[in-house]
């Protein structure tokens, strides 16, 4: 069932890792995602694998393509990239003004890191931190604990995380390394096809509450990516 559009008193923020946009199908497809995330109707979305892999790492959705489709872009990358570690920001709502962005370097084998953008929203002031943990749970933990140990340095602000955090664990692995954030109760968003895996995640900090919640697997969702979007609808308390 598609996810109702968020009324007036909420906020619609999804999560998508589009695997630089090669869907299931081995095609690289830029306006499929669009379709996708014209169909999950969020105004505020986390992307993850939104750059190629190589450097200089030229977005795998084009600007050109976001643009035309009324979307706006947190400028976090640079030479062409649509955002850092493949980690993006994008909203399509005109009462959404940027007032804030920057990095967050992760520790880890890996090169990891996470993007942070504030926004005014009609919620009011919203931080939104867009990350893609490690594949090896020992880093996955050293990278929130590193996460929240910087967050302490920042300015009290409602605060949501959103993004591909690779636990396949139902249990409360990350929130015991979160304390501060409430995660979602998990839902499956992997493999799109069949999903048993809740990889893909969205916590929230003071402020905020989820009126509604859910994974988008309509059409072309199930082919455009390996991973389903997830959504949320965001409350201010």
């Amino acid at each position: 069932m598609k996810p109702s559009t968020a009324d007036s008193a909420t906020l619609r923020l999804g999560s998508y890792n589009i695997q630089k946009c090669v869907g299931l199908d081995m095609r690289r497809r830029p306006r499929r995602i669009l379709q996708v995330l014209d169909g999950m109707g969020a105004s505020v979305v986390v992307l993850q694998e939104a750059d190629k892999r190589l450097p200089p790492r030229p977005a795998a959705l084009p600007h050109f393509v976001l643009n035309e489709a009324g979307w706006q872009i947190a400028d976090l990358g640079g030479a062409g990239s649509l955002g850092w570690h493949g980690n993006a920001v994008i909203w399509r709502d005109d009462r959404i003004r940027l007032t804030g962005l920057g990095h967050v370097s992760l520790p880890g084998l890996e090169p990891r890191g996470a993007v942070r953008v504030e926004l005014d929203t009609p919620l009011g002031p919203l931080r939104v931190i867009g990350l893609h943990l490690g594949l090896i749970g020992q880093y996955r933990r050293q990278q929130l604990l590193h996460l929240t140990a910087e967050m302490s340095d920042w300015p009290e602000l409602p605060t949501v995380w959103a993004g591909d955090f690779n636990e396949w664990s139902r249990q409360p692995v990350l929130d015991h390394c979160a304390p501060q954030m409430r995660f979602l109760p998990p839902q499956a968003s992997f493999p799109a096809p069949r999903p048993v895996g809740a990889l893909d995640r969205i916590a929230l900090g003071r402020g905020l509450s989820a009126a509604r919640h859910g994974v988008y697997s309509q059409r072309p969702a199930q082919i455009a990516s390996d991973h389903l979007p997830i959504w949320a609808d965001l409350v201010a308390d």
